[in-house]
């Protein structure tokens, strides 16, 4: 069998320039997921995390699976079980067939029917199938989109920013949180000290200044500053934060504080939360 193989890079992250084509019917694109419909950045960012093949391919057929053997199907969705010609290899640990299959969940088209797949160009989210190389497992049901020249290009981005060796880390819990008053009414400082996955300090700095707006800044590393201001959405620390952080303040966090800056620290944490929004990863509710 043919196989895809791409020089190693020291990372498992594989990037192919490929032509922007669009495929098309009957002279018109066939389009499964539309842009304003797409993936959410966070979406992108899990599963980029969960998995280890990102592929761009081409449908190449796709024979649907009978309701009564597609266990777990959504409402209002049709599986099918599709072979794809792979183009490219966005992320991947190895080499990869250059033809591979998959089962997939689409939603049925706005007339109700199932919606013709062939000679679609995707981007998929997978992982590998132990013994069957010539098979892949989507990460979810869904995680199949419609190529884009815009989707392609954030997703690569994703992949670039999950991989990179000083990617912000996960953040699994809050540790130890205190409000400091300052010598003026209303004047203080809130620092509140996260877990992460890997151990490396990560903390968050709110700031109350009589006159001005309060603000906060994100600090990774053993430095707490002001200097670095608040991550920008759709960043991955930004979501390393959005969805990585409990909507409230943990009570454990404040053992060490006094009734009254244990009050304003709840309500700091609780405006980085606002500041941050959801986290819309698709997972979440």
């Amino acid at each position: 069998m043919k196989r895809i193989f791409l020089a190693a890079t020291g990372m498992s992250l594989f990037l192919i320039g490929c032509g922007p084509v669009v495929a098309r019917q009957n002279g018109t694109p066939d389009v499964i997921v539309t842009e304003s419909s797409g993936p959410s950045y966070a979406q992108l960012v899990s599963l980029s995390l969960d998995g280890d093949i990102v592929l761009d391919a081409t449908i190449r057929s796709a024979a649907r699976i009978p309701p009564a053997e597609a266990a777990g199907l959504a409402p209002g969705h049709v599986r099918f079980y599709v072979t794809v010609d792979v183009g490219a290899l966005i992320r991947a640990n190895g080499p990869l067939p250059a033809r591979v299959g998959y089962l997939v969940d689409v939603p049925f088209d706005p007339r109700g029917r199932a919606p013709n797949l062939k000679r679609q160009r995707v981007i998929a989210f997978a992982r590998a199938v132990a013994g069957r190389p010539d098979q892949i497992q989507l990460l979810t049901p869904d995680a199949q989109f419609a190529w884009s020249p815009a989707l392609d290009q954030r997703v690569r981005g994703v992949v670039r920013d999950v991989l990179a060796p000083d990617a912000p880390p996960a953040v699994t819990g809050v540790g130890n949180a205190f409000h400091v008053p300052g010598t003026l009414p209303g004047e203080g400082e809130t620092q509140i000290f996260l877990k992460t996955g890997d151990g490396n300090p990560v903390s968050l700095l709110v700031l109350r200044r009589p006159g001005e707006a309060k603000r906060w800044a994100l600090s990774l590393g053993d430095i707490i500053d002001e200097a670095g201001g608040a991550p920008q959405r759709d960043t991955l620390a930004w979501y390393r934060l959005a969805c990585g952080l409990p909507d409230a303040l943990p009570e454990g966090s404040l053992q060490a504080q006094e009734d009254d800056n244990a009050t304003i620290a709840r309500e700091d944490y609780a405006f980085v939360r606002e500041q941050l929004g959801p986290c819309n990863d698709g997972r979440r509710g």
